[in-house]
């Protein structure tokens, strides 16, 4: 029996907005997230990724439900023993630098040896700033903060890492940089818990996914299942000299279109009504983009904001 490191069971989040306006941040989440799994948390900005980070950190409690951490209750402090966290916009005392901040957090977990600060300095080089490992933290960009964060998460060697937009704040490159090291970390046989709205970073670093939308999960897959929810997309392009609809203009009058698989016969029909030439007509797969835009849809109902207030609790 697979070892669950997340479980999360009909967990919902109500708080008030306004003394007489309820808001439901979080209908009835239900997830399981096995030991050693990278999984994938998506969803636009107010779906409820970080409302339920913030219940599975111990930052803000449910207002049903329950969720436990390696089978211990989120309220519980000792479930969080093994766990780091790095929200969206960490925040570092800015008067230290980044080696003083993972020091202090060595002397917080009871890290003892001699040869400490060369562990540090390493974590430091692999996130690309042990050269400003003895900088005040004022002086750095959002990007650079980001990686001190994540540095001094990944220097504790934790069994569970659950990471609020890890990568927003980073340019393409860091990106990369910053991803090799999480797939390193999974590899390791770690588990990796994620919200990202970059979503071929979900596609490369997750086992599997889950997208959350208006406070629902709407689905949990593997990238080998997204042809069950979303259809085939197939690349089109023709030459000619009239327009047709949904097609964009390229160089050479060729026209570039993207459709779905049921709608190939009816543009190829156009096609040759506007008197095209077929150039190319070839399915590109279905992509968690596709996956994610079915299901976040306006459906007419508010977004919730995921900005919770103090009182909320």
């Amino acid at each position: 029996m697979t070892t669950l490191a997340i479980e999360i069971q009909g967990l919902k989040k109500s708080y008030y907005e306004k003394p007489w306006k309820q808001v439901t941040a979080l209908h009835g989440i239900t997830l399981e997230v096995g030991e050693g799994e990278a999984f994938g948390f998506i969803g636009p900005n107010g779906a409820g990724k970080t409302t339920t980070i913030k219940i599975l950190t111990g930052n803000i409690r449910p207002t049903d439900g329950n969720a436990r951490i390696f089978g211990k209750q989120v309220h519980d402090p000792a479930s969080r023993q093994g766990m780091a966290y790095v929200p969206e916009n960490p925040y570092l005392y800015d008067y230290l630098t980044p080696l003083e901040i993972l020091q202090m957090g060595g002397q917080m977990h009871g890290l003892k040896g001699q040869d400490l600060n060369t562990h540090y300095m390493n974590w430091l080089e692999r996130f690309g700033i042990a050269h400003v490992a003895k900088k005040h933290i004022r002086q750095f960009s959002k990007g650079m903060t980001q990686r001190v964060a994540l540095a001094h998460a990944l220097a504790f060697k934790p069994r569970l890492l659950i990471l609020d937009e890890p990568l927003s704040g980073l340019d393409p490159i860091g990106r990369r940089e910053v991803s090799d090291i999480l797939m390193e970390y999974h590899q390791q046989g770690n588990t990796l818990f994620f919200s990202s709205h970059i979503l071929n970073d979900v596609e490369r670093l997750a086992d599997r996914f889950g997208i959350i939308h208006k406070g629902s999960l709407k689905a949990v897959n593997t990238p080998l299942e997204l042809g069950s929810i979303a259809p085939s997309i197939y690349l089109v392009v023709s030459e000619g000299n009239t327009p047709i609809e949904n097609a964009a203009p390229q160089p050479g009058r060729r026209w570039v279109q993207k459709i779905s698989q049921d709608k190939i016969w009816v543009t190829l029909e156009k096609i040759e009504q506007a008197g095209h030439r077929l150039i190319e007509a070839k399915p590109e797969g279905a992509s968690l983009e596709q996956a994610f835009l079915q299901y976040v849809q306006d459906d007419g109902i508010d977004t919730p904001s995921e900005a919770m207030p103090e009182s909320s609790d």
